[in-house]
C-alpha cells in the first residue's frame, strides 16, 4: 500500500496524504486534484476502491475540428488504431457547425477521467481565438498532444507538417511550369498554419522576384470558390490552396468562369486526402505524412502518460509534392 501511495502521488504530483484522502473518500480535496489522483491510479493500472469506480480507465480523447475534410478521418484512423495497440480506448469527439464546442468536449473528457487528449485542430490553431479552456488541462497535468501548427504559449507539444517547405514545393512546381502570377487560397487571417504558408511564400517568391496574391476564406468548398474567382479576376494562372477541399472549390471556380484546369489555371492542394486521385482532373497536392504524424502523436502522448516529461516543442514533418493532372505549363497569353 505504501508503495502504491508513493507511485500514485508522484504520478499525480500531489502528496501521499492527499492520495490517501482521495482513496478514502475524505473531504478537503479539490475536484481537480481528485480527478488527477484517480487518473494516475488508472494509468498505473491500480484498481480503484469500489466506491470510486466509475468510467473505465485508459481512455484517451481525440478531438477533431470537423469530419468533412477527409484528412481528419484519415488521421483519426491512424491515431485510434495506434492507441488500441497500446491498450487505450479512444474517445472520438468531432465538432460540427452548431454542435458541441471544444470547451464542452474538454469538460466531458475530464469528467470521464481520460488519461490524455490528442487534438487534431481547434482553437489553438487560431491566434485570435479564446484559449482559456485549455487551462483546465494544464491544471490537471493532463497529457496532451496537438497536431498541426498553433499558438505557442499553451505549453503542449505539437506535431506539425512543415508549412514553409510545403509552400516551397508547391511554388517551385508552379514556377517550373512558367507561372508568374501565383495566388494563394488560405484560411482566416489568424489561422496559424495559413500564416506560416504565407510567410513561406513571401520569402520564396520575394527572393525569386515573383508576383503573388492572397485571398482568405473559411475551409469550405463554396467559400473557396468565391476566393478563387477573385484571384482569377486578378490574373492568377496558378493557385496554391491550404487544403484539398479548398483546391476542389478553386477548380470549380475556374470552370464556372469558362476556364479549363489545367490548361488555363493550375491548382495545387494540400493534404493528399482520400480520393484525390479520383477527382477530375486528379489533384496535384502536397502530401502530409499522416501515418507518421499520427504514430508520433500517440508516441508523445503515451510517453507523457507513462510519466516521462515532454517539453512544449514542435516536431516538424516534411511534406511531399505529388504531381497529378491539375497542373500544367502556364498559358501563353498575348
Amino acid at each position: 500500500m505504501t508503495k502504491r501511495l508513493a507511485e500514485v502521488a508522484k504520478k499525480a504530483g500531489v502528496s501521499e496524504a492527499t492520495v490517501s484522502r482521495v482513496l478514502n473518500g475524505r473531504s478537503g480535496v479539490s475536484e481537480a486534484t481528485r480527478a488527477s489522483v484517480l487518473t494516475a491510479l488508472d494509468v498505473l493500472g491500480y484498481e480503484r476502491p469500489t466506491k470510486l469506480r466509475g468510467e473505465r480507465g485508459r481512455l484517451v480523447g481525440l478531438v477533431l475540428p470537423e469530419l468533412q475534410n477527409p484528412i481528419f478521418p484519415a488521421l483519426a484512423e491512424v491515431v485510434t488504431a495506434s492507441l488500441a495497440q497500446r491498450g487505450f480506448t479512444p474517445a472520438l469527439c468531432a465538432r460540427t457547425i452548431g454542435g458541441v464546442p471544444e470547451r464542452d468536449y474538454i469538460e466531458m473528457l475530464l469528467d470521464h477521467q481520460v488519461s490524455g487528449v490528442v487534438f487534431a485542430g481547434g482553437s489553438y490553431a487560431l491566434a485570435d481565438a479564446d484559449h482559456g479552456h485549455y487551462q483546465a488541462l494544464t491544471d490537471r497535468r493532463m497529457p496532451v498532444v496537438m497536431v498541426n501548427a498553433g499558438v505557442g504559449n499553451l505549453g503542449f507539444p505539437h506535431i506539425s507538417t512543415d508549412d514553409a517547405v510545403a509552400v516551397e514545393q508547391a511554388y517551385g512546381h508552379l514556377k517550373s511550369l512558367g507561372h508568374r502570377q501565383v495566388g494563394m487560397v488560405m484560411g482566416p487571417e489568424d489561422h496559424v498554419p495559413s500564416r506560416r504558408k504565407l510567410a513561406g511564400l513571401e520569402r520564396i517568391a520575394g527572393e525569386a522576384g515573383g508576383a503573388w496574391h492572397v485571398e482568405r476564406t473559411t475551409f469550405s468548398m463554396e467559400s473557396a470558390r468565391l476566393a478563387a474567382a477573385r484571384l482569377i479576376e486578378r490574373g492568377v494562372t496558378g493557385m496554391i490552396c491550404a487544403s484539398d477541399v479548398l483546391a476542389l472549390g478553386s477548380i470549380r471556380a475556374a470552370r464556372r468562369l469558362g476556364l479549363d484546369v489545367p490548361a488555363d489555371i493550375s491548382v495545387v492542394g494540400f493534404d493528399d486526402s482520400a480520393l484525390m486521385t479520383c477527382t477530375d482532373p486528379p489533384l496535384t497536392t502536397v502530401r502530409q505524412p499522416i501515418e507518421m504524424m499520427g504514430q508520433a502523436a500517440v508516441d508523445l502522448l503515451v510517453t507523457q502518460i507513462d510519466g516521462s516529461g515532454v517539453g512544449p516543442d514542435e516536431l516538424l514533418f516534411e511534406p511531399e509534392l505529388v504531381v497529378r493532372g491539375s497542373t500544367a505549363p502556364a498559358p501563353q497569353r498575348g
